[in-house]
């Protein structure tokens, strides 16, 4: 008790008038806004590349997830079944100042992504003075928890909803009197839209740990409502992605997947306040 006594009153961050901590708060958000700023100058210099490989990636035919079905249809039916032989698909500029535009805005969301767990950091600085020895320990790790279910968010949104949904919705046709025309503005707001919603989708964990840990939910109510939260995550997962079942079902399996491990985390917060109660 009176080491956290100590950590509390010597701390020079807890002695700070309120327009000390404008101005603290103020610099870190200075840090954040230059670390994502470099990360767009970076991404802004390499566009082309960036444009070539990585957003119209998904388009390609030697796409990460479409050689991998490719390989499969040869393993299980042992034929090009799963093979993806050709993606019609051209984007088309619409304004004189489109693709200017678009260059800059593709490089401003690359450089919140690349920044996001420094930016998480300079959060946690700013938070972390203001909690007890006692807190701190239970939020050890944060930012790396935070920054990994972020990252592998965005990494399954880009390679695995992203190429499914646009092979999808590229090929898709109700009439052979009707060309797809897609716009520029359409195809990156539907690549960035979807992966940034599956990065923020896959912190639904530590969502869970906050409130569980502020006593609003418990593992019990968790369990009685699973068949809701299925229904809620069906609805979510219809909202985000295309209206393909796969890519449906595709992203509702990892969100339960992260439901379930929520209702491990709350558990384990309900046992061991019961033990410190003891």
């Amino acid at each position: 008790m009176a080491l956290d006594q100590v950590d509390v009153d010597k701390s020079p961050e807890k002695n700070m008038t309120f327009l000390e901590h404008i101005e603290e708060l103020r610099w870190h958000i200075l840090r954040s806004l230059a670390a994502m700023t470099i990360g767009s100058i970076v991404a802004f210099i390499y566009g082309k590349w960036l444009f070539n490989n990585v957003i119209f990636g998904p388009v390609r035919t030697d796409f990460p997830l479409y050689r991998f079905l490719c390989k499969l249809g040869y393993w299980i039916y042992d034929s090009d079944t799963l093979c993806v032989e050709e993606i019609k698909f051209t984007a088309q500029n619409l304004t004189l100042s489109g693709q200017l535009m678009f260059h800059i805005v593709t490089a401003l969301v690359f450089g919140f992504i690349v920044a996001f767990p420094y930016v998480l950091w300079e959060l946690w600085r700013f938070i972390r003075p203001a909690l007890r020895a006692s807190e701190r320990k239970y939020t050890t790790g944060f930012v790396l928890v935070t920054s990994f279910l972020f990252m592998v968010g965005i990494l399954f949104g880009y390679y695995v909803l992203t190429p499914l949904s646009i092979n999808f919705l590229v090929n898709y046709e109700v009439s052979e009197q009707i060309t797809n025309q897609f716009t520029l503005q359409s195809y990156i707001s539907f690549v960035t839209t979807l992966t940034l919603a599956s990065g923020l989708i896959f912190e639904l964990p530590l969502l869970i740990y906050i409130l569980a840990r502020l006593g609003l939910i418990t593992a019990a109510f968790l369990r009685k409502y699973r068949r809701h939260a299925i229904v809620v995550i069906l609805i979510v997962a219809s909202i985000i992605t295309p209206p393909d079942i796969m890519s449906q079902i595709l992203l509702s399996i990892p969100i339960y997947f992260l439901y379930e491990i929520g209702i491990f985390i709350a558990l384990s917060i309900e046992r061991r306040n019961a033990r410190q109660t003891q």
